[in-house]
């Protein structure tokens, strides 16, 4: 087991890999646990003996997205350091050559949706809820998480979550077409995910990165593309006028 202050691994056999998304308490995202994410991802990419990873994570919350009351006091740097890891992060797991399976125990909200958007294979509990809150909190979408978003959603899902910024449950995720199978309790969830993961960690690897790569590549490439040309650092930071005062609203409003 490869341990950090924020996530772990866990050799379940059989080359299935449970990686474990553990900054307490809710999962938050900063720049320096995506960077992290996104190097440990690649790792586990590049491994040989790694033929499906498990995303997992041991609270009631699967991830809430960025933390608003810190993200409130970001200065220009700090916006810049979030952008790059929301870019990087969700990028490095959404290229990530071998199946990802969500286990999502919880809700994953705004950024911490991307966790489940950006993997192959999504199972969830009854009592998960799933939601894109930018436009809540007066931000727009960095490059990655948005191309992702707009190559993992249908038109009418975009408008309804992105628009609105509203949650939703897990029987109108599945219905919207990312999630995949719903489990009633934390058992289930975990035998279905790993049931999953060994469905996927049969099917032939390369041939299994080299469809991926055919899927995805185009959306890979156009993130790229706009990293090298920048957006990791936008002009004036990420945030504008309003995202600072609608930040304070959500935190007010619990």
């Amino acid at each position: 087991m490869t341990e950090s202050d924020t996530l772990s691994t866990r050799d379940l056999g059989d080359g299935i890999v449970e990686l474990q998304l553990g900054r307490a308490p809710v999962n938050a995202l900063s720049a320096e646990f995506l960077m992290e994410f996104a190097d440990l991802i690649t790792r586990l990419g590049d491994d040989d003996a790694v033929r499906a990873i498990i995303l997992t994570s041991p609270f009631k919350v699967f991830s809430a997205g960025l933390d608003l009351k810190e993200a409130q006091d970001f200065d220009i740097e700090q916006q810049h350091a979030i952008v790059r890891g929301l870019n990087e992060g969700f990028l490095a797991l959404y290229a990530c050559p071998k199946p990802v399976v969500a286990s999502v125990s919880g809700a994953a909200i705004a950024g911490g949706l991307f966790f489940v958007l950006a993997s192959d294979r999504r199972v969830a509990m009854t009592k998960s809820s799933f939601g894109l809150a930018e436009v809540r909190v007066g931000a727009d979408f960095p490059v990655g998480p948005l191309e992702i978003a707009k190559a993992t959603l249908d038109s009418d899902t975009q408008r309804r979550l992105m628009l609105t910024g509203q949650p939703i449950g897990s029987i109108a995720a599945r219905n919207f077409g990312f999630i995949d199978i719903i489990a009633e309790d934390q058992e289930d969830l975990t035998a279905f995910s790993l049931s999953e993961a060994r469905k996927l960690a049969e099917l032939p690897s390369i041939a299994y990165a080299s469809i991926k790569q055919q899927l995805r590549g185009e959306t890979i490439a156009k993130i790229k593309t706009a990293l090298g040309e920048g957006v990791n650092s936008p002009e004036g930071g990420w945030f504008n006028s309003e995202t600072k005062p609608a930040m304070q609203r959500m935190i007010d409003q619990g």
